[in-house]
């Protein structure tokens, strides 16, 4: 028997708006809350005072990735009195080479790795760090690649239903040795939001779709390249037009727990990636750095046209 940990669970934002994790009361019981895996805690640093005007919170996978990402969330809203090492953003969760974390104004910049596992561990650390920095009214985003589903390389799909690797739309994990599932469920209004970010000159399509969210990038997606596989190519064909018939629209490794974990806390929370490629025409890319380079900027550019509305900016300028 699966327990289902959503039902009759109070939201995590309190009227205020603030986020307040379900765990809270024994936090309080913490002299200190270590954030282990950012090299943050409740003792050595102000988080209020640090992080206390953050209102966007976007994830991605890659520490590179995500440095580049705070830079022009720098450019984009005309900030440049954020804190630099040097001639680089800083990295407030460099004590530690778990992840990466920059802040440029109200918009954090995480880097959560490769997989669920990876994202659930950053997750809950960011979840406990906005609610000691007191932050109102925040938004997370994930912001990625992916493989796409009959869709032209270079698509950014933003999540409308995802599903794990048998279909279900929940995330399903192990707590006290009793299985647990937890919805998926996307913030509808913040789903409608970035799809309104598209813009009738983007030379990209913005869709919206159901995402496949795979435990693995080899065996899991089908692919015929790994170690081990156990499955011809006509299988491999067979299943992912399945998938396709099914409306799925893109695979990622990510979106499913990003989704349940923002619904079981509370939190809005939207997932936009870019197709890198075609898995019915091809399973690994063809496509040159540069072209690469610039499709990752795709989702990358609709969230920060949502974050500019919400902020009421023009052109950088408020």
């Amino acid at each position: 028997m699966h327990r289902n940990m959503d039902a009759g669970v109070i939201s995590a934002e309190n009227g205020n708006g603030l986020v307040v994790p379900k765990n809270h009361k024994k936090l309080h019981l913490l002299s200190v809350d270590h954030l282990y895996h950012l090299a943050l805690d409740t003792q050595k640093d102000n988080l209020e005072q640090m992080f206390g005007d953050v209102r966007f919170v976007c994830f991605g996978g890659q520490p590179s990735r995500m440095e580049k990402f705070s830079a022009l969330v720098a450019k984009e809203l005309n900030i440049d009195d954020h804190e630099m090492d040097g001639d680089r953003p800083k990295n407030y969760a460099a004590a530690t080479d778990r992840y990466s974390i920059h802040k440029v104004g109200p918009v954090l910049s995480v880097s959560h790795g490769i997989g669920i596992p990876s994202l659930s561990v950053v997750f809950n650390e960011i979840i406990k760090l906005v609610y000691y920095a007191k932050c109102k009214d925040v938004e997370f985003f994930r912001i990625g690649t992916c493989g796409g589903l009959g869709l032209d390389p270079g698509t950014v799909v933003v999540t409308e239903k995802a599903v794990d690797g048998e279909m279900n739309p929940y995330y399903k994990l192990a707590v006290l040795g009793k299985p647990v599932q937890r919805l998926a469920k996307v913030d509808q209004s913040l789903l409608e939001a970035l799809l309104r970010c598209s813009e009738p000159d983007d030379d990209f399509q913005t869709v919206k779709g159901t995402t496949f969210c795979a435990d693995d990038f080899y065996e899991g997606q089908a692919r015929l390249d790994g170690a081990f596989c156990e499955y011809e190519e006509e299988d491999k064909m067979k299943f992912l037009q399945e998938l396709r018939d099914k409306g799925v629209c893109n695979i990622e490794m990510e979106s499913l727990g990003f989704l349940a974990m923002c619904h079981h806390a509370g939190v809005k929370g939207a997932v936009a990636c870019v197709t890198l490629l075609d898995r019915l025409q091809q399973d690994t890319l063809s496509c040159n750095t540069s072209m690469l380079k610039s499709w990752q900027e795709r989702p990358q550019k609709i969230v920060l046209r949502h974050i500019k509305k919400k902020l009421h900016i023009t052109n950088g300028k408020s």
